[in-house]
């Protein structure tokens, strides 16, 4: 059995029984309310967590559940994704370059986010940039205990994104904590309260490519591409600009005036407050500012993620040529174990399972590269923002409202939101 070592990236074996494993040490001010499990000696076992279990629905591979949209639908859902105006007033703007009236692209958002093509509209930020690093974590679970482990995962604030996966690592998720928290401590934690039999923990080492936009008029998945190579360093926020995220990072109000609202919450003029957004948006801090569409209800039902086995001598090439494959959304380069040998990991969406190996196919055609798995989503348990900062204004420290961790209850995605193709 392999003991626990701070000095590697965390991999932990039968992690409900470590001999020589030292407790988890607390987490940071951020998750005082996430109680660790701190025996080393006895299993963990599973808290009730307060998210409701995930219910089982049909298999989807032939089940359209997308919604259906018209021509200006599809452009202005694109619009949206890929250019919304930071002015006071946006839905104005965005009229005008669709040649129709503010009044009809209000009436067609709302909907959009009534029947849950539009999961989000808000600010979307650099984790990094505002002092928080984010990983991918991987673990194997007893097959007859994945939803319950899964519920332990989903119930921590820092996730984001939480998956059952078609592999003997079943379960996937998305963790971003504050950078001076401990995270290896935090993986371990989660690791003993979900009974975990094998943990590995996947940072990005290089990004690629990332920013996903479905292409809702051709039919396929556009990315904005970005460098993983940052040009600036990390800097401490200022007061107000964390009182800034707190609010835009919220689900933007579909009214004419939009900004109004979050500008009073922290004092500020519309004006002023997307004065300050356009700076942190040069700066590289605000990554940009879109809707993020739910890819099923979009059309894109199916989503593989597809793992690859490159020599590190060739990362930078074969990274490079998936990033220009138009239906792959995210290419990452993670670390490897003994037991997980894939370095490069692609997102690929598309409408149908098969769109998805085809894709892996002619990835795998242009880079010689042969040695690829994909892992399928069976059961997406949890899938939300990571709202940035919200332990500060809960204290009352800060002048912005806390909201809300989940997004707005939407009752058209509930009864589906569980089970994927």
């Amino acid at each position: 059995m392999e003991p626990y070592s701070a000095a590697l990236p965390l991999a932990t074996r039968d992690a409900g029984h470590h001999p020589g494993v030292p407790p988890a040490r607390r987490p940071s001010s951020f998750f005082r309310s996430w109680q660790p499990f701190r025996s080393k000696d006895t299993p963990p076992k599973l808290a009730k967590p307060p998210i409701d279990p995930p219910r089982p629905l049909p298999h989807l591979d032939n089940q359209s559940v997308s919604v259906a949209l018209d021509d200006l639908d599809r452009r202005l859902l694109n619009e949206v994704q890929s250019d919304f105006p930071l002015v006071q007033r946006p839905f104005a703007a965005l009229a005008e370059r669709l040649e129709t009236n503010e009044d009809d692209v209000l009436a067609r958002l709302r909907e959009a986010r009534r029947s849950g093509v539009i999961r989000h509209l808000s600010a979307i930020f650099d984790v990094y940039r505002i002092g928080y690093r984010s990983t991918l974590v991987a673990m194997h679970i007893d097959p007859h205990r994945l939803d319950e482990a899964a519920a332990v995962i989903s119930a921590h604030p820092g996730v984001s994104h939480n998956y059952g996966r078609d592999h003997h690592f079943n379960l996937w998720f998305v963790l971003a904590i504050r950078h001076d928290s401990d995270l290896e401590a935090i993986i371990h934690d989660l690791a003993l309260r979900a009974g975990a039999r094998r943990t590995i923990n996947l940072p990005a080492l290089k990004l690629y490519k990332i920013d996903v936009e479905f292409d809702m008029v051709g039919g396929t998945g556009r990315m904005t591409r970005r460098n993983g190579q940052r040009t600036t360093p990390r800097r401490d926020l200022t007061a107000d600009e964390v009182n800034l995220v707190r609010v835009v990072q919220s689900q933007l109000e579909l009214d004419p005036e939009p900004f109004a609202a979050p500008a009073a919450r922290i004092g500020l003029s519309a004006e002023a407050l997307l004065q300050r957004m356009e700076t942190l948006r040069q700066e590289g801090i605000m990554r940009r500012f879109a809707a993020v569409l739910r890819h099923r209800e979009a059309g894109f039902l199916a989503n593989g993620m597809v793992c690859w086995q490159v020599p590190e001598e060739r990362a930078e090439e074969v990274g490079a040529v998936f990033s220009a494959h138009p239906k792959v959304s995210h290419c990452y380069k993670r670390p490897t174990y003994e037991d997980w040998p894939y370095a490069l990991f692609t997102m690929v969406h598309a409408h149908e399972r098969r769109e998805c190996d085809e894709v892996a196919r002619e990835l795998s055609a242009a880079t010689g590269i042969s040695d690829f798995a994909t892992l399928y989503s069976h059961t997406e348990y949890k899938k939300e923002r990571v709202r940035y900062f919200m332990e500060e204004s809960s204290s009352g420290s800060g002048s912005a409202t806390p909201s809300a961790a989940r997004d707005e209850a939407n009752p058209a995605i509930a009864a589906t939101r569980t089970s994927l193709p």
